[in-house]
Parts: structure tokens; C-alpha cells; sequence
């Protein structure tokens, strides 16, 4: 097999980003606990989120959003202003938060980066992602960086065409299965499964194990060996 092209995920594939969002969703448990049960919080708020992808997009400013939405909900309209202020700071505090890699970040991005094409393909809102890219460090290590607002099938064959020689010449590597592993497989490309030990609800998905393009690896600094093992 020739493979030309490796995409990268960004968000808990190159930095850690779950944590934020968790710490937040904790303080966010503790502000309504007086008209909240934890678990009947955390579902309303799942729901909340999934109901608002279509109209917000991922990332941070839904999440607040969704956050706000469903103090509302569960408080009957009788949340106090302090509190919707409080979820709003929590909101911005997130969008400010300091970028730390993941361990084999950079050094398997710059191993890879001699024989093939590497892409940054990751979707959220575009402001976020483009500080995180900065703050990473890693943005010159990129031959094209990618921000869409979903990531499905036809996504990653238009982007591996457009910057390689097709999806079918393309790995894609990140934490999602729902995301980067299952649609760049079903576009033709090797899915690579590298888990995070957070992973947001909805993301996830059964890993398609009898798949001959389909492989976990237990963190990034393994890919460069799966990769020269896959091309020998």
C-alpha cells in the first residue's frame, strides 16, 4: 500500500482539551446543585448538547450555551442571574485555557513529517482552534491545517483530494472513533484509534475491530512504527 498523507486530530490526540470541559461540567454541577440531582443534570445537559450541535456547532461557546439552556430547563426559569453570570465566566475562563501537549506529540509529527503530507484536520469553532494551534507550538509542522464543522465520510475524501492523492492514500490518527477513526475508514484511508482517557459521551462508537484499515495504538509515539510496518 502507498500512503502519501497522515492527518492528525488536535483536541486529546495533540493537547489535552476533555479536562477543561470536565472541570467545567463539575463547577457547573455544583452551581445548580440545589435544583439538580448530578445524574438528572448530566443527562439534561448530554441532551441539551446534542439537540444544539446542529444550531452551535462543537466546541466551547455550545457548551456554554447548552449549559445556560439547561439551568433554565431544570430550574423551571428560576435559575438566579448570578449563576447564568457565573456559567458564562466558566465559558470564557475555558476559552483562555493554556495548551499542554500530549506526550509523542511533536516527535512523531516530525518523524512522519520527512516521507508524508501532514494534515491538521480537526472541527470545533474556528477562533478556539486556531489560539490552541498557536498556543501548540506545532503549526509549522503542518503541510495544510483543516477547521470544518463536522467530521463524516465525504469531509475526509474532499480533504485528502484536495491536499494528497485521496483518502484511499491517507491515514488518520486521533481519539475519536466517531469522529477520526469510522468516517475516514468508510472514505477509503486507514482509521488509527489513539484513546484518551477522557472522551466525550458523544463520540462514542463501537471500534470496527474486523476491519482490515482499523487499528488502536496505545498512544501517538507508536504510529511511526505502525506507519513503516503498514507501507514495508
Amino acid at each position: 500500500m502507498r500512503l502519501t498523507a497522515i492527518g492528525f486530530d488536535a483536541d486529546d490526540t495533540l493537547w489535552h482539551n476533555e479536562r477543561f470541559f470536565q472541570l467545567t461540567h463539575d463547577h457547573f454541577t455544583e452551581l445548580l446543585r440545589d435544583h439538580a440531582e448530578p445524574d438528572h443534570l448530566a443527562e439534561r445537559l448530554i441532551a441539551a448538547e446534542r439537540r444544539n450541535i446542529a444550531h452551535y456547532g462543537f466546541g466551547i461557546k455550545g457548551f456554554t450555551l447548552s449549559m445556560i439552556e439547561t439551568a433554565i430547563e431544570v430550574s423551571e426559569g428560576r435559575v438566579p442571574a448570578t449563576i447564568l453570570s457565573e456559567i458564562l465566566a466558566a465559558g470564557r475562563e475555558m476559552l483562555s485555557h493554556p495548551i499542554e501537549l500530549l506526550p509523542h506529540a511533536r516527535e512523531t509529527i516530525e518523524a512522519l513529517s520527512d516521507d508524508y503530507r501532514i494534515l491538521l484536520v480537526t472541527k470545533g469553532d474556528l477562533i478556539d482552534q486556531e489560539r490552541k494551534l498557536a498556543q501548540s507550538g506545532l503549526g509549522e509542522l503542518f503541510d495544510a491545517v483543516e477547521i470544518v464543522s463536522d467530521k463524516k465520510p465525504p469531509i475526509y475524501t474532499e480533504i485528502f483530494a484536495r491536499h494528497a492523492e485521496g483518502a484511499e492514500h491517507g491515514l488518520m490518527a486521533g481519539n475519536s472513533l466517531k469522529s477520526d477513526v469510522i468516517p475516514m475508514i468508510e472514505a477509503g484511508g486507514w482509521g488509527v484509534h489513539v484513546p484518551h482517557e477522557l472522551t466525550w459521551a458523544f463520540e462514542h462508537a463501537e471500534p470496527p475491530m474486523d476491519h482490515p484499515r482499523f487499528a488502536e495504538l496505545p498512544d501517538l509515539g507508536a504510529l511511526p512504527n505502525f506507519v513503516a510496518k503498514i507501507t514495508d
